[in-house]
């Protein structure tokens, strides 16, 4: 028999991570992240950036979870990266970079509170930002194309470091 959101029986727990959205600005997105942050026990999300679409259209794909998932917007990313490190954050981005390293082959220490930190649609996370974070991953493709949405590569990341937080360290 399948299950619904109400037979249901998964342990409610918020791990300590904050996700950082530098400069997603499409409303369907936005209301994907929201999903995937309820669902993977995401702390807070956090929306930087002038244009974030948190009306109508982002609240369809939302599915409600934008009313239990704790968010703020902020305008800059790099001050926001630099405060957060100031309280003892370790700050990771998750972009394909020179020197990123394979996601699966990195260990995220439960030792220290977590930021990962998403890009932009189109242009990913910037070069202001990355200069900002500690660490850089990105997941392994194996096709032709070089990148992927915003949101299932986010999924891939919350459910890796989901994954390794409940290892005991």
């Amino acid at each position: 028999m399948q299950l619904d959101h109400y037979t249901t029986n998964f342990n409610t727990k918020v791990f300590p991570i904050i996700l950082v959205c530098d400069n997603v600005s499409n409303a369907s997105n936005i209301g994907s992240l929201f999903r995937i942050a309820d669902a993977f026990g995401v702390e807070k999300v956090i929306f930087c950036g002038h244009t974030i679409p948190l009306g109508r259209k982002m609240t369809k794909t939302s599915r409600a979870t934008e009313k239990v998932v704790k968010y703020e917007v902020a305008k800059n990313s790099v001050e926001l990266i630099k405060k957060l490190k100031n309280k003892d954050y370790q700050c990771i981005a998750l972009e394909i970079t020179q020197d990123s390293v394979p996601i699966n082959t990195f260990r995220f220490s439960a030792q220290k509170p977590i930021v990962l930190v998403i890009g932009n649609e189109k242009f990913g996370v910037s070069e202001y930002v990355l200069k900002q974070c500690n660490h850089v991953v990105h997941i392994n493709m194996f096709g032709q194309n070089s990148s992927m949405n915003v949101v299932q590569a986010t999924n891939i990341a919350l459910y890796e470091i989901t994954k390794q937080l409940q290892q005991p360290q």
